[in-house]
């Protein structure tokens, strides 16, 4: 069965080309607008991995991975950011926040499916 992976982004582009990325390689995407609508999607499937921007509305990425880490069955899923945020500061707030790993945008889609392979095995 194909990994279910969440991606959270209020950037439609954003959304379709990791979603277009990520089906080409074989797996199921789940999409959502922004951290509230990732935090109401997130119960309905099996999430293996998760995707997100940093800078979104009503519930930003550091948001919701202390949300989604604080879910008994997501405590320890793989979780991305994918932002074009690039300071040691914001990475550091992630990592603490929970994130498994952090990517900057614009980003090269090799590039993230080598990342997901890592962390998804």
């Amino acid at each position: 069965m194909a990994k279910m992976i969440m991606t959270a982004d209020d950037s439609a582009s954003i959304r379709q080309m990791v979603s277009f990325t990520l089906k080409g390689a074989g797996y199921d995407v789940i999409e959502a607008i922004d951290g509230k609508d990732a935090l109401a999607k997130i119960g309905g499937a099996p999430v293996n991995m998760l995707i997100t921007d940093l800078n979104m509305p009503n519930l930003d990425g550091i948001g919701l991975i202390r949300e989604v880490r604080a879910l008994p069955a997501y405590k320890f899923i793989p979780i991305i950011m994918l932002t074009t945020e690039s300071q040691e500061t914001k990475k550091q707030e992630g990592k603490s926040a929970g994130a498994t790993g952090w990517i900057v945008k614009p980003f090269k889609p090799e590039q993230l499916l080598a990342v997901i392979k890592k962390v998804l095995g």
